[in-house]
């Protein structure tokens, strides 16, 4: 039994990275991590001083005083169009482009200049109001007002989670259900190719995902979490001390994901979504 679950591994790794003709055992891991938890954490992405400067910018955009918690009004503040230097720098290192290319596949997603939304958490005794599990909504259907999902990901290649502050468990970390990228494409499937909003689908992947374990998104400046489009996550309220800095963009496809191709030549995140449709070991 040992040596068929070995050999099945090895399988789904090879059938699962063909887009990628160079690896190594550490890419192997980064695989089969994404195929198992729905996300992988890259320590030291970025420079921890890229880092600082995209927090500086950050920080003017509030219009908040960093040593003063007093001016520290709202619980989240949303900044968006960021796209300064330091901001380009942080999406286009190396130890990303790599992982790009082993979870989307070569050639298949565009490279990012800007790091899209920012919510900044700040400690705050008012409850924040987007607090429930949910995925990432991420196209828009004409005459709709709420962003949708379907079953392959239309306009979404990855969640990312770039943390431009330490952020600990007192910090009000993203909240993860691992494995919960499993759960969701028997949601999405009845749906079809148009969807449904991240309304509808919220409370059904989080009912859906109930029984997986918990994680957060904890780490240092630098770090990035990579993370499946489907994968349940939710805020939390901030009731530490010190703001959490962090950017949450999609990595935009280059090609539409495809869940039926007559060579086989999967993606990492295509070959997980037939995984969660029973379509593969």
């Amino acid at each position: 039994m040992l040596l068929e679950r070995q050999t099945r591994r090895q399988k789904n790794l090879m059938r699962a990275k063909r887009r990628v003709p160079e690896h190594g055992p550490m890419d192997d891991d980064l695989v089969e991590r994404f195929l198992e938890d729905g996300f992988v954490k890259i320590e030291g992405a970025f420079p921890p001083r890229v880092a600082e400067s995209c927090a500086r910018l950050l920080w003017k955009e509030t219009g908040y005083d960093p040593d003063d918690p007093g001016t520290w009004k709202d619980p989240v503040h949303w900044v968006s169009g960021m796209a300064q230097g330091p901001f380009a720098a942080a999406a286009n290192s190396p130890a990303l482009h790599q992982a790009f290319d082993l979870l989307v596949g070569e050639r298949r997603w565009e490279p990012r200049y800007a790091l899209g939304s920012f919510p900044l958490r700040f400690p705050h005794t008012e409850e924040p109001d987007d607090a429930g599990w949910h995925i990432e909504g991420s196209y828009l259907p004409d005459g709709e007002t709420l962003y949708h999902s379907n079953l392959r990901s239309r306009g979404r290649a990855l969640l990312m989670l770039f943390l431009f502050s330490e952020v600990t468990e007192a910090d009000a970390p993203t909240r993860i259900r691992v494995g919960s990228h499993l759960d969701v494409p028997p949601v999405l499937e009845p749906y079809g190719e148009a969807g449904a909003s991240f309304l509808e689908l919220g409370p059904k992947v989080a009912e859906a995902s109930a029984h997986r374990p918990l994680a957060h998104a904890t780490g240092r400046p630098g770090d990035v979490y990579l993370c499946h489009p489907f994968l349940v996550h939710a805020a939390q309220p901030h009731h530490g001390t010190r703001p959490r800095f962090m950017a949450q963009p999609p990595l935009y496809p280059a090609v539409p994901y495809e869940l039926e191709r007559a060579d086989g030549d999967y993606s990492t995140v295509e070959f997980a979504i037939r995984r969660g449709l029973a379509q593969e070991a």
